[in-house]
């Protein structure tokens, strides 16, 4: 009987992934919900010891801070786009040109208004969702082919308008959760360059993060 081998990406072929997390950059933004992306990539960066720091001169035309090591073995390029959130779709396609990966060979990992706070969701492609850096890179890109990693940042309430709410900060309660929503997310991240998406999402998806009292279920 013949024995089918499994079939496997380009990434997986080549042992390399870009790591996209979508954010704003500046001070003003740094500690705002619209930019949990920037800080999983952070603590992927000092997890696993990876410079992140602005592109050489051979890529200066990418508005983008890069950084390239190994995660459990595997080759991978950690990248934040230094354009605004809703441009941050062509720095994405020039880095993933200047590599020679595909979109298939990427995971972005940004905030989601439609998922209870923490919520870590993991999707294997789609559309924005009503996210403007999602849609920037789905535009930049032709297409919605690539993984992504949601995380739940919860939704304003009436009076407050969806761009007050994503460029808020969190609150006291919610900073107390946010250690360990992030240590979640870098491990969900992990888990899918190691094991693919499908993977992650048996494992991450219906997860409750219980921290003291309190417990968010994820809600949608």
């Amino acid at each position: 009987m013949d024995i089918q081998e499994p079939v496997l990406s380009d990434a997986e072929q080549r042992g390399r992934f870009l790591v996209v997390g979508l954010g704003n950059p500046g001070d003003g933004y740094r500690r705002t919900r619209h930019n949990i992306g920037f800080h999983i990539i952070d603590a992927i960066s000092c997890r696993y010891r990876i410079v992140i720091r602005h592109c050489d001169v051979s890529m200066r035309n990418i508005d983008a801070q890069i950084g390239e090591g190994v995660i459990e073995g595997k080759n991978v390029v950690l990248m934040k786009p230094m354009a605004y959130m809703n441009l941050s779709g062509e720095p994405v396609s020039r880095i993933l040109y200047h590599t020679s990966l595909s979109s298939r060979d990427m995971l972005v990992v940004h905030d989601d208004m439609d998922l209870s706070f923490g919520r870590i969701k993991i999707k294997s492609k789609g559309g924005s969702g009503g996210h403007n850096g999602v849609q920037s890179l789905i535009d930049a890109l032709g297409g919605g082919d690539f993984n992504r990693l949601r995380i739940g940042i919860g939704h304003s309430g009436k009076g407050v308008s969806v761009v007050d709410y994503v460029l808020s900060p969190f609150t006291s309660e919610e900073n107390d959760m946010m250690s360990c929503i992030v240590d979640r997310a870098r491990d969900a991240v992990v888990t899918v360059l190691c094991n693919g998406a499908e993977a992650g999402m048996n494992r991450f998806n219906q997860t409750l993060i219980t921290i003291s009292s309190q417990t968010t279920d994820g809600g949608k």
